[in-house]
């Protein structure tokens, strides 16, 4: 096998060197600005500081968020450009690939020749062309794992990322970057929204983990029905009164992926026995740092040889819907690969971004617990890759 990889690693390498450049589809001087940004220091900010930024939107401070979102929105995509441009394994020839890298340099362009940003009325034909870089963006997890895939296929069957440590570094820094771009520019255009009760832009005020993760179970359980015809109970734990801030859609995001997880692990586990299937339990509790929520089932559990592989990308023990877009010619595919290998590794992106975490631990012929830890404080500066 090894000497199987290494030709194989050798073949997609060469490949590279067919790959078209930046240089050969734009022009020079928009290269030179794209590298020239991507050595610039990116800001980061934290929950807290968009809270409090955005408390009272007047119009002054629109302006002034536009302002910054035109400074560095260009240094972000400009770094994920030059990283598009030099990926190992001919990754970067790869025509998904490509595809993506064209969206972040039209993105850039767009930023890049847009005035400067002076009064209300720039502020408000700005934060039309955010909602137009939001849209054009929409697809960038699926295409993009459809040229993983490929290269993947090209490989060898059973090389997992595991054997590919560098792809699997670029795809963490490359979505959570995507994370935060989304959350910068959908933050913006939600303050110009009507006003909700308890909310500032995307993120609750008061945004009760009992609540989303009620609602996360009931469309488990509804996928779950459709798959198996039949979907074990979840019973929550935890005060249904208690609210902190937080993103409510990224909260739903993660528990829905790890109770979609243990459903179906304790259905094939008892897909072929009498015998009831035992309820997962999913624990809201509340500290002084971190809310945590555990996931706890009785689905078998993983080994613990398997354990790394369930954090790297198009793991899954599920049938993958990427051969299925290829052949269809549907390049946008779903929004979220949930539950085809990029579940679990986006969640805990998800998670860290926000100053939190997410682990699995698994007992084998038992069960697992996975522990979602959401920082409580808002305090924590996005990672930025």
């Amino acid at each position: 096998m090894g000497f199987r990889f290494a030709s194989a690693v050798v073949r997609s390498a060469l490949a590279a060197t067919k790959q078209v450049k930046l240089s050969d589809s734009v022009p020079r001087e928009l290269v030179d600005d794209i590298f020239s940004s991507a050595i610039r220091k990116q800001t980061g900010v934290s929950l807290r500081y968009m809270l409090d930024f955005g408390a009272n939107p007047i119009k002054r401070q629109l302006v002034l968020s536009a302002q910054f979102l035109h400074n560095e929105l260009p240094v972000r995509l400009a770094h994920r450009v030059a990283e598009l441009e030099n990926l190992p394994y001919g990754l970067s020839a790869k025509p998904q690939v490509l595809r993506v890298r064209d969206w972040y340099v039209e993105s850039f362009k767009d930023l890049r020749e847009f005035p400067a940003i002076k009064d209300n009325n720039d502020e408000q034909k700005f934060t039309d062309l955010l909602r137009h870089i939001y849209h054009r963006h929409r697809h960038v997890v699926p295409v993009m794992a459809m040229g993983v895939a490929e290269l993947k296929k090209e490989l060898q069957e059973g090389v997992g990322l595991l054997e590919l440590p560098e792809i699997h570094q670029f795809l963490d820094g490359f979505y959570l970057s995507r994370i935060g771009i989304r959350i910068l520019i959908g933050q913006h255009i939600a303050l110009h929204e009507p006003e909700k009760d308890n909310y500032i832009g995307m993120i609750a005020t008061k945004c009760c983990p009992s609540q989303v993760v009620g609602d996360a179970v009931m469309d488990a359980r509804s996928i779950c029905m459709r798959e198996y015809a039949s979907a074990p109970e979840v019973n929550i734990y935890g005060d249904p009164n208690f609210t902190f801030p937080y993103v409510p859609s990224h909260l739903h995001h993660m528990t829905f992926e790890l109770v979609k997880n243990s459903l179906r692990a304790v259905n094939d586990k008892y897909d072929d026995s009498d015998d009831e299937p035992p309820p997962i339990r999913l624990v809201v509790a509340e500290g002084e740092e971190d809310i945590t929520i555990k996931v706890s089932d009785e689905g078998g559990g993983i080994p613990r040889s398997g354990l790394p592989k369930i954090w790297t990308y198009l793991y899954s023990t599920a049938l993958s819907p990427l051969d299925d877009m290829e052949d269809s010619g549907d390049a946008d595919g779903p929004a979220v690969l949930a539950g085809y290998g990029y579940g679990l590794p986006l969640s805990r992106l998800y998670a860290r971004y926000f100053g939190g975490d997410l682990q699995i631990i698994s007992m084998e012929g038992y069960g697992t617990d996975a522990y979602l830890h959401l920082n409580r404080l808002g305090n924590v500066q996005e990672p930025l890759p």
